[in-house]
């Protein structure tokens, strides 16, 4: 039996530094677990169109379609802003979500207990969180036609559609609600109905879905209020399920509820393939860091956590997932930081290999 296939996509900026990282912990669980996976790697973003003209070569979307789960660092930096839309590194990313039809993309926002007073928040307001955001990721306002920049009349006008099929969030709804199924069985559920069609809609598919879910306690909230309690209170939620726009802002918005964007993974799902393994792509939420580039300061914990919901959701890992997790956390609890987690109690400094070490140390420990 062949091993599991991974494409690893570093792309720009911070991405190979942080995916060496990563690429350790690979390397370890072949050597020290017997959980050997089958490893090969290209280019997307700048990277790629500093070789091919275009943020992602067909070939390598063709190898993304094929293996059981894709790595991605980080796409974009400053050198590409006077490129055109169509072949901004951000473009290789879409295509990769859009033709590999990865809809469902889950955002965790946990607070380690020994970051707690990183957040910008009273350390009893994030103390224990623990949430996950289920964000629909292939259709919505930024995808939806017609979209561009056009001549009205004497001025010009920038037009962008928010569209949903209910089968689009229907598939969505679904995944939320398997997730909550394996959580603590609570579902908030976010839009717009007040004042958007597409709204209405979203509420009326997602609580239809939810009459085959009797055990899930379903709420739905407005997601301008939503923002609003994620800062007021955030330990309420459980899962959250919202479109495209909504979760790109209400995922950021928890985010620095942790205290520091280095420390959130992502991962997103489609349908299964014949293997039964659904299509992946996991991911960072931080971007490029194109300002600390190539200086080892960057944090590598947001990338390794990918590849621990890698091993969860693709791999059916759960138990070396969790190894993992709880590896971070004591190398967190032991005072270990990179720069953007030294605070004013201090710790002890880290490059970005020497955090990738300390967490093979503690994954050692952990035999």
């Amino acid at each position: 039996m062949s091993n599991p296939s991974i494409l690893i996509l570093p792309g720009d900026g911070i991405g190979p530094e942080v995916m060496a990282e990563v690429r350790k912990v690979i390397d370890w669980y072949g050597a020290k677990r017997d959980l050997a996976f089958d490893v090969s790697e290209d280019l997307v973003g700048g990277a790629a169109y500093d070789k091919h003209g275009v943020p992602l070569a067909d070939e390598t979307m063709a190898k993304a379609q094929e293996v059981d789960a894709v790595l991605l660092g980080a796409v974009g930096g400053p050198k590409y802003d006077v490129l055109d839309f169509s072949v901004k590194p951000e473009r290789g990313l879409l295509r990769l979500r859009k033709e590999m039809d990865l809809f469902a993309n889950l955002r965790p926002a946990q607070c380690f207990d020994a970051l707690a007073d990183f957040s910008s928040l009273k350390k009893e307001v994030v103390a224990g969180l623990d949430i996950m955001i289920v964000r629909e990721l292939t259709s919505g306002v930024y995808f939806g036609e017609p979209r561009g920049i056009f001549e009205e009349g004497n001025e010009r006008v920038g037009i962008n559609t928010q569209r949903y099929t209910e089968s689009e969030i229907e598939r969505a709804a679904r995944a939320a609600f398997e997730l909550a199924m394996k959580r603590n069985k609570k579902l908030c559920s976010m839009e717009k109905a007040n004042v958007m069609e597409s709204g209405i809609l979203w509420r009326e598919v997602v609580t239809r879905v939810g009459e085959e879910y009797p055990e899930v306690e379903l709420s739905h909230m407005y997601a301008d209020n939503g923002a609003m309690q994620l800062v007021r209170a955030p330990k309420q939620f459980d899962v959250i399920v919202t479109d495209n726009l909504f979760g790109d802002i209400l995922s950021d918005c928890a985010a620095m509820l942790t205290g520091s964007l280095g420390m959130l993974p992502s991962a997103s799902l489609g349908a299964p393939m014949a293997n039964g393994r659904p299509k992946a792509m996991y991911e960072p939420v931080h971007g490029s860091a194109p300002d600390i580039a190539g200086q080892g300061k960057a944090n590598p914990i947001a990338c390794i956590l990918s590849f621990a919901m890698a091993l969860r959701y693709s791999f059916d890992q759960g138990d070396e997932a969790t190894r993992l997790e709880t590896a971070i956390e004591k190398v967190l609890a032991d005072g270990v930081r990179t720069a953007d987690l030294m605070g004013p109690e201090g710790g002890t400094p880290v490059s970005t290999s020497e955090m990738g070490d300390k967490i093979i140390e503690a994954l050692d420990a952990s035999l």
